[in-house]
């Protein structure tokens, strides 16, 4: 096995404990900054006097985090004011994996469907039980080189 194909498989393993850790958290209706600082008993002006700002700031960065328009950086800054800590992740929603596995499927079927209208065009048509073990067949290439299943043709 390659160096890269340890590194890959170390990586997926990480992602995936993570999904199993916080694939379940749900962002609170009113965003984590205004619900955190609530459940601190901190009011937005003490915040505000904390991080040297207005409380109208505040109140803006709250808005911004509900509508998705904070940056990261002002959501470590207000974290850190409020004694917490800012953590970014990007979840998927099954194990990566499942993700390839699917990935693969969807473009080997496409790929052999494309021949497959080539064929019919020829008179060759391919029996159902021939377009998958083709499409068996396809998966197993893709797979073997996953970079290939990004591409789009």
């Amino acid at each position: 096995m390659s160096i890269k194909a340890v590194i890959a498989r170390q990586l997926r393993e990480n992602v995936n404990e993570a999904r199993k850790q916080f694939g379940q958290v749900e962002t609170p209706s009113g965003g984590w900054l205004r619900t955190v600082r609530t459940a601190l008993g901190m009011s937005g002006a003490q915040l505000a006097r904390r991080m040297g700002i207005t409380r109208g700031a505040i109140s803006r960065s709250e808005k911004a985090e509900i509508e998705g328009a904070i940056t990261i950086n002002t959501m470590k800054q207000i974290a850190a004011n409020m004694n917490c800590r800012f953590v970014y992740a990007v979840i998927p929603d099954r194990d990566v994996e499942e993700i390839i596995e699917h990935r693969a499927r969807e473009k080997a079927t496409e790929l052999v469907n494309q021949a497959g209208v080539h064929m019919a065009l020829e008179a060759q048509n391919l029996t159902n039980q021939q377009m998958e073990k083709h499409i068996e067949q396809v998966v197993n290439d893709l797979l073997a080189r996953p970079s290939s299943l990004w591409n789009e043709e």
